[in-house]
């Protein structure tokens, strides 16, 4: 099975921590150069001494926030004029959680840009690089509300489910340059937005933290919560060569929990 990524560049969204930060680990090991992107330099910088170099690999980082996409795709104009992206991995954080019914329009239009906007703009500056390369992966972070809305995550799953249909229609539409757009569905995954989750269910629920912890992991048919690494390794696969034929596709890495298939 070809896993290597030995001289191809990724490019990581959110990867100064959490799942963000384990792909980004992980896509180094597997030989790539990875770019990483997040809003706090100190934790890039942190994520940065995190990467394997042991096959001449070369990493960098860029400090942009997604809700400033000109100064995103600013930075990252400059970097396609150094070098093409093979893989692009989008990930940024969820939008706040809380019913549907009382989110605000501002929310929904917030969450598009940041995330179905956003991913929109990286995928057509890193195509061309991708279609001269014959080789390209799009794999967006997503969630299981995708298969099943999430309760209290009303914008959230509107968003997600904006992210799925896009990346279904471009799948098809890149193809035939051997470029795969591909969707990971993190089910409760032991990053701090899964705990601050737990949390104000806990407070809304008037019950301890540890009990709604309890709650949430008796969803989860394996019993336990994912670790970020795990995720990664899911995206790492989709990424490689190995997964070339695997294009359009939801990938739940959810311990089971998700009742649809």
């Amino acid at each position: 099975m070809e896993l290597s990524l030995l001289h191809k560049n990724a490019f990581v969204g959110g990867s100064s921590a959490g799942i963000g930060r384990a792909v980004a680990i992980e896509l180094a090991a597997l030989g790539a150069n990875v770019v990483l992107v997040a809003r706090t330099e100190s934790a890039l910088l942190e994520t940065l001494q995190r990467l394997d170099t042991s096959q001449g690999q070369q990493h960098g980082y860029i400090v942009a926030d997604f809700s400033d996409s000109e100064g995103l795709m600013a930075q990252v104009g400059a970097l396609l004029e150094r070098q093409p992206v093979h893989v692009l991995v989008n990930n940024t954080g969820g939008p706040p959680g809380g019913p549907i019914a009382q989110a605000r329009p501002e929310e929904f239009l917030k969450a598009y840009h940041n995330h179905l906007i956003c991913n929109h703009l990286l995928a057509q500056a890193m195509l061309p690089g991708m279609k001269a390369a014959g080789y390209g992966r799009i794999i967006n972070i997503i969630s299981t509300s995708v298969k099943e809305p999430i309760e209290n995550l009303g914008v959230s799953n509107t968003t997600r489910w904006a992210v799925a249909a896009w990346a279904k229609t471009l799948a098809g539409e890149v193809g035939p340059w051997g470029i795969t757009v591909n969707n990971v569905l993190p089910g409760f995954t032991r990053t701090g937005r899964l705990y601050d989750l737990i949390e104000k269910r806990a407070a809304s629920a008037g019950v301890l933290v540890a009990e709604m912890e309890e709650q949430f992991r008796r969803q989860v048919p394996v019993g336990r919560f994912a670790e970020p690494e795990e995720v990664a390794a899911a995206v790492a696969f989709l990424a490689s060569p190995a997964a070339a034929y695997i294009n359009g596709i939801n990938l739940p890495v959810d311990g089971g929990r998700t009742k649809s298939l």
